[in-house]
């Protein structure tokens, strides 16, 4: 709608309008100012100014938590969709890249690794950034026999070269499991602050339908074929004949549900409650039991 975007007619292809566009935005005039705004904002003023489906844009709409997604297409990775909408900060792939071991290695094939997964690498990550670490020690390079290790996904040399590096610098005597121990303390409070920011609940993992599936019957129909063999599949579900539409809805059900089922297994696997609150056990056997953070989680057990 150019009397929106003011002129602009923003579709693929239009690089020229699409440069003035990012122009407008830096200097913070005209649609750019608006575009700035982020998804999120965005969303709210279609609704209230345009009269948008707010179901809609929350469907298409790629943000959680009030950041947009980075670029990697999540649907037929149940893991990655954890790992970009479960985070404490939104949806980056900063604390939980899955999306190569869990489609291309099968490394974590079942509720239970993926909420394992869920877990630890995300406490992991997260141990680079409280130490000023990233690929300093860990890279992209795997050992020649870890193939053979217990735990393959995580590597266990690049673990042991961290906790090596880690009780060389400090003169500490930690392990790889304090060495995750350290960060959970960190993570549980950033969750807890959450919390008490009015976020950091079960309600705030959920994720845009897009990072799961088709929304659209364009969407499906793009990929009518991988789609119907899925259904059959996944749900003995004969494709064949049914209105799109109503395939559609099928999928998104039984997608839907599967992310459930995985908040559920994470919770569990992370010390949080079924509404995504980190119990006051866990919060005792980890050594994050203050008193501050008990009064925000006490009452949400």
């Amino acid at each position: 709608n150019k009397e929106i975007t003011g002129g602009l007619e923003l579709k693929f292809g239009n690089a020229e309008d699409a440069l003035e566009l990012l122009h407008q935005l830096a200097r913070g005039e005209g649609f750019g100012k608006i575009a700035g705004l982020g998804v999120r904002k965005l969303k709210k003023l279609f609704v209230e100014k345009y009269g948008a489906d707010e179901q809609f844009l929350n469907d298409i709409g790629m943000e959680n938590k009030g950041l947009e997604y980075s670029q990697y297409v999540s649907k037929e990775s149940l893991a990655q969709q954890g790992g970009y909408a479960m985070t404490n900060k939104g949806p980056q792939h900063d604390e939980a890249w899955l999306i190569f071991m869990d489609m291309v290695n099968n490394q974590i094939p079942t509720f239970e690794d993926k909420a394992e997964a869920l877990h630890y690498f995300p406490m992991f990550r997260t141990w680079f950034g409280l130490m000023g670490l990233c690929k300093i020690v860990w890279n992209d390079i795997t050992p020649p026999d870890n193939k053979f290790t217990a735990e393959p996904h995580k590597i266990p040399e690049h673990v042991d070269n961290y906790v090596t590096v880690f009780n060389g610098v400090t003169g500490l005597k930690i392990d790889k499991h304090e060495l995750i121990r350290q960060s959970e303390r960190v993570y549980n409070f950033q969750r807890i602050f959450n919390i008490r920011r009015g976020f950091g609940l079960r309600k705030h993992d959920a994720q845009p339908y897009r990072a799961a599936g088709p929304v659209t019957v364009e969407e499906y129909e793009s990929r009518a074929e991988k789609y119907d063999q899925q259904l059959k599949d996944k749900l003995n579900i004969d494709a064949n004949g049914k209105p799109t539409i109503e395939k559609v809805a099928i999928m998104r059900k039984f997608r839907e549900d599967q992310y459930e089922k995985l908040l559920d297994a994470v919770y569990e696997r992370r010390g949080w409650t079924k509404n995504g609150v980190p119990k006051v056990e866990h919060l005792k056997n980890i050594g994050m039991d203050l008193p501050e953070l008990l009064e925000i989680v006490g009452p949400l057990q």
